[in-house]
């Protein structure tokens, strides 16, 4: 399985539409910041096209999205916040938003909840074999949630879940100057980095799992 995985898009969609018609794809997720403080009209829109150009799409909202957005998704039936599906012998399940911090941008929430939302889409994914975490906040004190400033600004509540479960892929953003990757136990971390500057990520799933930061020029 091939997957496509894009954040902090922020309305920067014909750049994603190019990138999309140009590399093969069993699956596109979205990690967060489709827009920038988009209407719930505008995501519907976007979303309708994303779903013409690929068989499968999966999306978590970000902090510069709106809570409502995640209504949207569910409507659509590409919503993993709080769930999860299994495809194949893979499980998918994520978690929208971001930590609170001082920005107060629009969909912010505890780290509480974040853990709570967590432990309910990794319930529809017990049984999969390969089991991949979808967080727009990338998990605290690693090499992707550093700011300019150096300080770490992932969530707490990420992190532990991944060294308490283990699960195999964690795909983030949020932190756009924390594009790359990192490796917490046997839990690849990828922050896919800005999209409107043509970053994404390539998970590859094969006899083993190849995980790439990768450009559109």
């Amino acid at each position: 399985m091939r997957i496509l995985a894009f954040t902090d898009i922020h309305s920067s969609y014909k750049r994603v539409f190019e990138i999309i018609n140009s590399e093969k794809s069993d699956l596109v997720i979205i990690g967060g910041d489709l827009t920038n403080v988009g209407t719930v009209q505008e995501v519907e829109s976007v979303i309708r096209q994303l779903q013409t150009l690929t068989p499968n799409l999966l999306c978590v909202a970000g902090n510069m999205d709106l809570p409502q957005h995640d209504d949207l998704f569910c409507k659509l039936n590409v919503s993993i916040h709080g769930k999860g599906l299994i495809i194949n012998e893979l499980g998918i399940f994520g978690v929208s938003g971001s930590p609170v911090s001082p920005l107060r941008t629009p969909y912010e929430i505890d780290e509480e909840v974040i853990a709570e939302k967590i432990a309910e889409g990794y319930q529809d994914v017990l049984k999969a074999k390969i089991k991949i975490l979808v967080s727009h906040a990338p998990p605290y004190g690693t090499k992707v949630d550093i700011v300019h400033s150096g300080f770490h600004a992932g969530s707490s509540a990420v992190r532990d879940f991944i060294e308490n479960e283990k699960v195999d892929v964690v795909i983030c953003g949020h932190i756009h100057e924390a594009r790359g990757q990192d490796v917490l136990g046997k839990t690849k971390i990828i922050n896919c980095g800005q999209a409107s500057r043509g970053y994404y990520g390539v998970i590859q799933i094969s006899e083993k799992i190849e995980v790439t930061n990768s450009e559109y020029r």
